[in-house]
């Protein structure tokens, strides 16, 4: 095992990663869920050999905090142990529901095990970068519309068939549509897009493509035979499609790829929104989905989500958890994006007992909860970069300032300029530093705060800005609205005065 990994890559279990608060890992489970009786086993391994701290990920990862080299190893051996096999390689994401949602248009499970497949034996997961990505999603009551990746395939109704639409490059709101197309032709497509990828470098993502292959993977479909994915040429070209004379399917097989030279890479209006919304990175998920918190009705059962506040529990509240969904007769436990764990085959009754569990243990169990609606990193004294206390902030403002949490509003408090919860643009972000806890609106972390005030005393700020949109907002308007009308200056000097 490597005792440490590069920042840039995936902390997975065979590669920890170093933090501000020790070694942290990240696993994914092969099967897609977890039986209770592992997820209490990973736990009391995070209280033996962690700081106690476990998180899910806005992509439905779950972390492991406070590791140390030897302890990393041991927690590795006991995973063994528990007969957890996790994800590695280019991950291929399909859903907490996958597979037992009866609202889903497709099960997304054997399309995401063929591109798994069609990438191993590519040979592609040594050339591409630790985040890139595939989603497979299957439609239903818990979409992947909000989880960022590289290709994007989501089902779609073709009458009584079903067809995948392929895109690239970001969440469903943001990605780049290519084509529509059967199950074959969207595997293909994938593995040939993540080729082109790999052609340019571990660095690389599809929003790194030319406009040019982009032009030339979302054709090629129309004209290649079935199941032949294009190699992409040393010169790093695309597929040409210009005009040429009718030949046989038999030539197609053996001619149709050709290539030219790359043109230089034009912009294109894809936001990658990569971030996360726990402890670290990981590409990520922005807020317009469904939340994962809340009852969800499957074919003769139910599945109960619970969320963590701020993506992160003390792991003997997981056990806890995970013990009473044990005796109330879940079977199985899957990680869900958005921070969440959903219980799964729970009659009503017992899902309504689990749930009030939960609510005593401290877990997020509305929808509502003004605390899914807070990125709030480690922070001090958990992470040793961490200058401000995040979790007590963000505790604070949830509490006393819950009516103004809608959905338009999104509020980052980064212990450090390094933005690890939520890497993109928020509507308010607190970032500790040398001077304090420092207010940027509308941007990152690693903007220059527009003021300051003491890091103890940063949420009695943040409360006078929403006091001001409690008073000025109109009828109907949003909270994130109102912001706009208050002004970047203005917000500043309510943060600092109050």
């Amino acid at each position: 095992m490597n005792a440490l990994s590069r920042r840039s890559a995936c902390p997975a279990l065979s590669a920890p990663m170093q933090t501000g608060d020790g070694l942290l890992v990240r696993l994914n489970p092969v099967a897609g869920g977890l039986a209770p009786k592992s997820l209490i086993g990973l736990g009391e391994s995070a209280l033996r050999h962690g700081n106690g701290i476990m998180e899910v990920t806005a992509r439905g990862s779950l972390q492991i905090r406070g590791l140390t080299a030897e302890s990393a190893r041991l927690l590795a051996a006991e995973v063994d142990a528990l007969g957890i096999a996790v994800r590695t390689g280019v991950p291929v994401e399909s859903g907490p529901l996958a597979g037992i949602d009866p609202r889903e248009i497709a099960d997304p499970r054997p399309l995401a095990e063929r591109i798994q497949i069609a990438i191993e034996e590519g040979e592609l997961t040594a050339r591409l970068g630790p985040k890139v990505s595939v989603v497979v999603d299957g439609g239903g009551q818990l979409t992947m519309d909000a989880v960022a990746a590289d290709v994007r395939l989501k089902a779609v109704r073709a009458g009584a068939n079903v067809q995948w639409g392929v895109s690239v490059a970001g969440d469903a709101g943001s990605a780049r549509p290519l084509a529509t197309v059967d199950a074959d032709a969207a595997r293909d497509m994938a593995v040939a897009g993540l080729r082109m990828v790999a052609e340019k470098g571990r660095e690389a993502h599809t929003r790194d493509l030319s406009e040019r292959q982009l032009a030339s993977l979302a054709g090629w479909h129309s004209f290649a035979p079935p199941s032949v994915l294009p190699e992409i040429s040393p010169s790093r070209g695309e597929i040409d499609q210009s005009p040429v004379s009718p030949i046989t399917d038999a030539e197609k097989v053996r001619h149709t790829y050709t290539f030219v030279r790359e043109a230089p890479p034009a912009e294109l209006p894809i936001s990658p929104l990569e971030g996360e919304m726990s402890g670290r990175t990981e590409g990520g998920a922005v807020e317009r989905h469904h939340s994962p918190v809340g009852l969800f009705h499957l074919h003769t059962s139910h599945a109960l989500g619970i969320g963590l506040p701020f993506g992160s529990m003390p792991a003997q509240n997981l056990i806890g958890l995970a013990t009473q969904a044990l005796h109330l007769g879940s079977a199985e436990i899957r990680l869900a994006p958005g921070r969440a764990v959903l219980f799964v085959v729970l009659s009503p009754a017992a899902s309504a007992l689990l749930q009030a569990t939960a609510a005593t243990l401290g877990f997020v169990t509305d929808a509502s909860d003004p605390r899914t609606r807070i990125a709030a990193c480690p922070g001090m004294p958990a992470c040793a970069s961490g200058r401000i206390a995040t979790r007590a902030i963000a505790e604070t403002i949830a509490t006393e300032c819950a009516d103004l949490f809608d959905t338009s509003l999104t509020l980052h408090i980064s212990g450090c300029a390094k933005g690890c919860a939520h890497p993109g643009a928020a509507a308010l972000t607190l970032v500790g530093d040398e001077n304090g806890a420092g207010l940027v609106v509308d941007g990152t972390a690693k903007a220059l705060p527009a003021g300051y005030r003491p890091g103890y005393d940063a949420a009695r700020g943040v409360a006078g800005i929403l006091a001001a949109v409690r008073a000025q907002r109109h009828q109907g308007e949003t909270a994130a609205a109102c912001l706009a009308r208050l002004r970047a200056a203005g917000i500043a000097e309510l943060y600092r005065r109050n």
